[in-house]
């Protein structure tokens, strides 16, 4: 997978907007970031998982997804190695990290349409 394509996969669901946080591209929904590129370094993303999303992904593609670094990992933060992701494992990570910002903060129609 390239940085495009992860890029396409993640602006192709609802409301989906392209950011930049401390210098990366980033990926939101409302306003909260899901998803990120250029983390830790050109060659990865990262995603917004919980802890049990991120244990299931790890656990399926051990060659393509890890934890991040330090506290945020511990939390579900998970990188994606692109070079070795396959889309539709990314296209799944991010739909479940576009699931987990807060309804509050997505439109309900939004809600239903990429579950």
């Amino acid at each position: 997978m390239t940085r495009d394509q992860f890029r396409k996969l993640a602006l192709s669901l609802d409301e989906v907007t392209e950011s930049s946080h401390m210098g990366h591209p980033d990926f939101r929904v409302r306003g909260k970031v899901f998803a990120t590129l250029g983390y830790p370094d050109d060659g990865h993303a990262m995603i917004k998982l919980t802890a049990g999303q991120q244990a299931d992904c790890v656990d399926a593609a051990p060659d393509v997804f890890a934890p991040a670094a330090g506290a945020w990992g511990r939390a579900g933060s998970t990188t994606v190695l692109l070079k070795a992701a396959k889309s539709d494992l990314v296209r799944s990570a991010l739909k479940d990290a576009w699931g987990n910002v807060p309804p509050g903060k997505r439109s309900p129609r939004a809600a239903r349409t990429n579950r």
